[in-house]
């Protein structure tokens, strides 16, 4: 029995025979009727049939038998069917119900099934509203603790879920009389209750429970004019309605964790509600809801927080005037992963862009946020005798103090002592700034897909100068141009007179059009020189850009002409290889053993949003079907498409531009080499073949365009090691001769073989072993683990490790 059933007054048998008297007859003539309209069953509602006209003209004792007898029916049937409407119906009108009949319908439903067409809750919910509030004193304890259990129900469909929360609210209200109503701000998740607590005042306010009931009415995105109207006369009959609705959605800025479906529906109208309001400090109020409920929890990003209200407000949002809505919709476009969202961001920045004469891709640079920062990227200010400083320090965010230019460790203790408010502010602004931080790399590393060019002038401004993107603008090759055909490469560099591009001779180069320089473009030579010249200068890029892969169009995919089959074929673990597709910005369904979900289909676009790729893949499954859980998946094609209007249309890869072709391939060889079981250097020991011709054909394979960068990022930087006389390049492998034994790498799936025998040796290495280093980028992981492995090997006498030295004496 459920814990609210415990709660429930007993029933004498007095009473149970009066609830259940003419039940049987009730039931037998109402079967009747249901099995003479079944031929309209999955046409119509049966309560639209024509023999359900008779029902209506029943005594009022008969239909209320009725209605308890199919309320039994659809909490205690093994096959229930869809009885909601007919219960409903039934129950419709002025029925002669008492406390007595709501008790036994209460204690069917617990003793019953739980469906999830709700029907077993029709009925109790219908009896609760109507009954006198009188009635209702002793059942309070058992209805609020069904009501919390219901709100918490996620089996039960959302309609008939809502409908009962909704009427058996209305009556504990008035037996209790609450002036804010029960079913809204519930404790079906940990904001409504804290909204009670914290604004218990604002919310029983003359007028204010009637606004916020409407509020939570609203059913779509898009308030219907009637709504706004009704919305309008009640905020203003309402003295603290305003107050209301911004004290709601400032807790909800605050709060940061997920709603219930509920709670977002209500905060779907409060910002509808707010909207109302034209001045700075609504708009403001609008931004930090719409950046609240468009944020997702980190373990699930694909789940925002509020949903519903995310979409209304990025539509509202992008109506309001001023820099809050084009920072918080810009900063939304690079960090959103589910799909809905992110195509209202889209398609909002595409209009607030035409409203104020930009292109998309102007919103978005325009709209980096730079929170405050001077140029040089620090923002200094006094915390009491100290100064505290936040600053951009590489690709991070940190906060410092200082006393009289003394650098400190840590916060002072007076700090938090005593300005704990200024600290809590400073450590916000700082976690701001990190993910400004976060959405400016992908932002800017998206760009190398794009045919884009800016002016002289733009491109130091909003590259350079901007306390947060110049991290990443300054560390970057660049070309510019005079006439636009002939381009020349360089690094920026600040001269007497400002910015200025600088060559490989240290000249500057000429012209008044800037663009991001690519490899795509580029010929070898001049690919090898910037290479070598980003390693002799000690320049970390914030991304591969010198040593980036390039992925050119080959003979079998103009064959294929629709697709690519490069990266087909290939066994990914699944989890993380749906991770890092997330984490790169590609939106993919999840695989499981369910109806559609055998496969998937992830999509990126490129080129600006001008182009979109597909990366299709399937569910391998398990050997054990008593597993549901996908552990494998395989790799198929690859597609492209290209914009037309709000569709997409298919294109033949040899039709798609070289920058958007490598930029798509490049992603989907990360997901496979990464991803790939080969991949896994403990695969060998897991005692499973079925997948060990691939393991084995896939570990010692050919080099894709990411392994043969990794080789010759190694050619450069190994003549700088210490274990230089100790290494060496073939085509596919480092070789390194240990003091035990010699050995090969593989440069694709960082494999070792042991010769002269070609054994195979697993070590799990740490990737701190190749100690200072310098590495020219830090996405490849690969990289560190293959140059971490050489390090050890190459001092294979000083290994302790009693698994690894078990293998070399084998």
């Amino acid at each position: 029995m459920a814990d609210w059933a415990a709660l429930l007054p007993a029933l004498t048998d007095a009473d149970r025979r009066r609830v259940e008297f003419g039940l049987a007859e009730a039931a037998a003539r109402i079967r009747a009727v249901l099995h003479a309209a079944s031929t309209y069953h999955w046409r119509f509602s049966v309560t639209n049939v024509p023999e359900w006209s008779a029902v209506e003209t029943w005594p009022v004792e008969l239909r209320r038998s009725a209605a308890l007898a199919m309320h039994l029916e659809s909490a205690t049937s093994s096959t229930p069917t869809a009885l909601n409407d007919v219960v409903r119906s039934l129950a419709d009108g002025e029925l002669p119900w008492t406390r007595e009949d709501l008790v036994w319908c209460l204690e069917v439903c617990a003793r019953g099934e739980s469906y999830d067409n709700g029907a077993h809750l029709e009925l109790p919910a219908v009896v609760a509203a109507r009954l006198a509030p009188a009635e209702l004193a002793d059942l309070v304890p058992a209805l609020d603790a069904l009501v919390s259990a219901l709100v918490g129900d996620h089996f039960v469909a959302a309609e008939p879920r809502r409908r009962a929360v909704l009427l058996i609210g209305a009556g504990l209200d008035r037996a209790t009389g609450r002036s804010v109503p029960s079913w809204l701000l519930h404790d079906g998740d940990g904001f409504g209750p804290l909204a009670r607590a914290e604004l218990g005042v604002v919310l029983a306010a003359p007028g204010v429970p009637e606004l916020l009931a409407h509020c939570a009415s609203l059913e779509k995105p898009t308030a219907p004019a009637k709504w706004q109207r009704r919305v309008d006369d009640l905020l203003a009959t309402a003295p603290g309605g305003t107050a209301a609705v911004r004290s709601i959605l400032e807790a909800f800025a605050a709060y940061g964790l997920p709603l219930h479906d509920d709670t977002d529906r209500l905060l779907r109208g409060l910002v509808w509600a707010l909207s109302r309001q034209p001045d700075e400090r609504a708009t403001d109020l609008l931004a930090r809801v719409t950046a609240a409920a468009a944020a997702a929890p980190r373990q699930s990003p694909g789940f925002p927080h509020a949903q519903k209200t995310a979409v209304a407000a990025i539509q509202l949002l992008a109506g309001r005037d001023g820099e809050a809505p084009l920072r918080t919709l810009a900063r939304l476009a690079v960090t959103v992963r589910n799909k809905a969202v992110q195509s209202r961001v889209q398609s909002a920045l595409a209009n607030l862009g035409a409203l104020r004469g930009w292109s998309l891709n102007e919103v978005m640079e325009l709209a980096v946020d730079d929170h405050g920062l001077a140029p040089d990227g620090r923002l200094c200010t006094g915390v009491g005798p100290y100064e505290a400083a936040v600053e951009v320090i590489g690709e991070k965010a940190r906060l410092t103090f200082s006393r009289d230019a003394v650098a400190l460790k840590g916060v002072p203790a007076a700090v938090k002592q005593a300005y704990g408010g200024e600290l809590q502010r400073l450590r916000k602004l700082t976690k701001s700034i990190g993910a400004t931080l976060s959405g400016e790399r992908q932002r800017v590393e998206g760009l190398l897909s794009e045919e884009r060019t800016w002016s002289y002038s733009d491109w130091s401004a909003r590259y350079l100068e901007h306390p947060i993107t110049a991290t990443y603008g300054r560390r970057l090759v660049w070309e510019t141009s005079s006439d636009g055909h002939r381009w020349t490469a360089g690094l920026p560099r600040r001269d007497s007179d400002g910015w200025t591009i600088a060559n490989l001779e240290g000249r500057a180069a000429p012209g008044d059009q800037v663009r991001l320089w690519h490899p795509v473009r580029a010929t070898t030579d001049e690919v090898l020189a910037w290479r070598e010249h980003v390693l002799a200068t000690g320049l970390t890029q914030p991304f591969k850009q010198a040593f980036r892969e390039v992925y050119l169009l080959t003979p079998a995919e103009e064959r294929t002409h629709t697709y690519s089959n490069r990266f087909a074929a290939h066994i990914l673990r699944y989890r993380q290889a749906n991770a890092l597709v997330r984490a790169r910005g590609w939106q993919a369904g999840y695989l499981g053993t369910w109806d559609g979900g055998y496969e998937s289909e992830a999509t990126k676009p490129f080129g600006g949003g001008m182009w979109r790729a597909s990366f299709h893949h399937q569910l391998v499954a398990n050997t054990d079907e008593r597993r549901y859980d996908v552990e494998f998946c395989s790799t198929d094609q690859v597609r492209f498409a290209q914009r037309d209007g709000a569709t997409w249309q298919p294109t033949p890869v040899v039709d798609v531009p070289p920058l958007v072709f490598s930029e798509a391939m490049r992603d989907v060889d990360l997901f496979v080499g990464v991803t790939s079981i080969a991949s896994d250097p403990q695969w060998a020991d897991r005692g499973e073949d079925r997948f060990h011709a691939y393991w084995h054909s896939t570990a010692i394979a050919e080099l894709t365009p990411s392994a043969q960068v990794r080789k010759d990022a190694l050619a450069r930087l190994l003549p700088r090691t210490n274990i230089a006389d100790r290494v060496r390049l073939s085509e596919r492998y480092l070789h390194v001769r240990g003091t035990i034994r010699s050995y090969r790498i593989h440069l694709g799936s960082g494999n070792i073989m042991m010769e002269p025998d070609d054994a195979y040796l697993c070590i799990v290495a740490a990737r701190d072993r190749t100690g200072r280093l310098h590495l020219p980028f830090d996405d490849d992981p690969m990289l560190s683990t293959i140059l971490s492995k050489a390090f050890m090997l190459a001092a294979d006498d000083t290994i302790t490790d009693t698994t690894v030295l078990g293998q070399l004496a084998r």
